[in-house]
């Protein structure tokens, strides 16, 4: 692939994936918040925030979901290094073998993801479910599994063909 296609491929997943964790980001920041303001509430109203923790945990997992686009273009995963740096320093050619293998379950793996996530959510759209107390409804959290989830299909996909360089963080 063309370097400067490939350079426009990565681009394209750094803006991306940056504008989730954004998101991501502002997710996290809105529980401190709602946490600051359900311990102000309690301690000096006696009125906790009667959705505080529903919507916490929400939060807590849409954040996670959209940042792991950022982590898996950056190469930030827990890796097992004493595997690959061995077989690295054995031979290049096994190096790439193991690494390419590894982005086919990376893709594998988010597949499987997707399979089992949109029958969920399309089960919760179209019974319009919503959490127990507060009644949020849950759909608009639960896109951000496939969306995110397809986001590192697609990062695997390019670093697979080439149209990314390999992260060796």
């Amino acid at each position: 692939m063309n370097s400067t296609l490939s350079n426009k491929v990565e681009k394209g997943f750094e803006i991306t994936t940056m504008f989730l964790s954004l998101i991501a980001s502002l997710g996290m920041v809105s529980i401190v918040a709602i946490i600051i303001i359900s311990v102000i509430t309690r301690k000096f109203f006696s009125y906790p925030l009667y959705f505080s923790e529903e919507i916490v945990g929400i939060l807590m997992s849409v954040s996670l979901f959209l940042a792991l686009p950022l982590v898996t273009l950056k190469g930030g995963h827990i890796r097992i290094t004493i595997v690959t740096e061995y077989i690295k320093k054995r031979s290049k050619k096994v190096y790439n073998i193991v690494t390419r293998l590894s982005y086919l379950v990376g893709i594998a793996f988010c597949a499987w993801l997707i399979i089992e996530a949109v029958p969920w959510l399309q089960f919760a759209i179209k019974h319009n479910l919503k959490t127990e107390t507060a009644r949020i409804l849950l759909y608009p959290a639960m896109i951000s599994l496939p969306i995110s989830i397809l986001m590192m299909a697609a990062i695997f996909v390019a670093r697979l063909f080439g149209w990314l360089k390999k992260n060796e963080n």
